[in-house]
């Protein structure tokens, strides 16, 4: 336990090293596997690496999967930038295995609406529509070692696709958790995103005709333009949380963390291979573990020299809440409501909301 606790220190130290590569932004692709459609972690800019639990953990640390009650079942609705008429629509389950083991099976699929076809002859529109397919699949599994510190691992297949063109990839994310204190207040996280095979696309889309440059021949020719493969966006966040109960009476023994009142502080630094690097904290407040409000600001480095457009999409103030009910008579089985809002640079926001089933 304790080699392992070291290694963990050793990567927090380490990893501010492998800065983010503004010089690669916008060489990546699959940016759909940094969406998140969740709203709790969301209401917390996806800062939440250290203390994310349940079927949201799959999007960010699965070592988090297993810290559920027994089941789990989310089922999540994006308008992503309102304004781009962008849905992300998502459901996801984790169950526990045992007293060590937690399995998951996350899906989200991205909705594009309907596109207008425009061809250099009919700029205007052909009358036709053009809609998207992108779509990713994640299973995950984690396992607890002491009640202290859990691992985790998710394999996710990516796919993007229209009606005649289409790319396919594999990811995996790996992450760890530890948690110490006197009421296990103190978390840590690491995880690793986003891990995997370079994507390209083919299909009959990329191919062109063009007229026999043969003067002496009048039919056409079908050209293949070769397509560049791009690699997955990799990221790597490493983050940490304070548990501030605010106890009922002096009764340390009888003391129930679900019948108090907690205040979460939170940090996150994240490291992009293809972006500048981002850091930012949060706060939230729980009361009686059935009404919780949460906030953040994140801040991404470098920031300050872009303008526009230009500016990243993600950097600001965001926020959350969260309305939860028992449904059984102990309490540990739950029916939440989350939202959450993210300001973003360009646009009107980025609206999430879920509902929740703990069982």
């Amino acid at each position: 336990m304790k080699k392992l606790f070291y290694i963990i220190i050793l990567l927090a130290v380490a990893a501010p090293s492998f800065a983010g590569n503004p010089d690669r932004q916008g060489e990546a692709g699959a940016y759909e596997l940094l969406m998140n459609p969740w709203a709790r972690s969301a209401g917390l800019h996806t800062m939440t690496t250290s203390n994310i639990s349940g079927v949201e953990a799959l999007r960010l640390n699965p070592a988090g999967l297993i810290r559920i009650n027994k089941t789990e079942l989310v089922i999540g609705h994006t308008r992503y930038m309102v304004g781009t008429d962008i849905n992300l629509n998502s459901f996801g389950i984790s169950q526990r295995l045992g007293k060590s083991g937690a399995f998951g099976v996350e899906i989200m699929a991205v909705d594009f609406g309907e596109i207008p076809i425009t061809t250099e002859a009919l700029p205007e529109g052909t009358g036709a529509a053009l809609s998207p397919s992108w779509f990713n699949l994640g299973i995950s599994y984690a396992h607890m070692f002491e009640n202290k510190v859990s691992v985790g691992i998710t394999f996710r297949a990516v796919s993007e696709s229209t009606s005649d063109v289409s790319a396919f990839g594999f990811a995996i994310d790996a992450g760890v958790q530890y948690v110490t204190g006197p009421d296990d207040n103190v978390k840590f996280g690491i995880s690793l995103r986003n891990i995997g095979s370079p994507m390209t696309f083919r299909g009959e889309g990329i191919s062109l005709q063009r007229p026999n440059p043969d003067s002496e021949g009048k039919y056409a020719l079908t050209y293949y333009t070769r397509s560049q493969d791009f690699e997955l966006p990799s990221v790597l966040n490493i983050g940490l949380a304070y548990d501030l109960w605010f106890k009922k009476g002096t009764d340390e023994v009888a003391f129930e963390k679900r019948k108090s009142s907690r205040l979460t502080f939170l940090a996150n630094f994240t490291s992009n291979s293809f972006s500048q690097d981002q850091i930012g904290g949060g706060l939230e407040f729980g009361l009686h573990d059935m009404f919780f409000l949460r906030g953040g600001y994140k801040y991404e480095f470098g920031s300050n020299e872009n303008e526009g457009v230009a500016a990243p999409i993600y950097s600001g103030p965001c926020a959350g809440a969260t309305l939860q009910v028992p449904t059984s008579k102990n309490g540990k089985s739950t029916f939440a409501i989350d939202y959450a809002y993210r300001q973003t640079q360009i646009f009107d926001g980025t609206h999430n909301i879920a509902i929740r089933f703990n069982l």
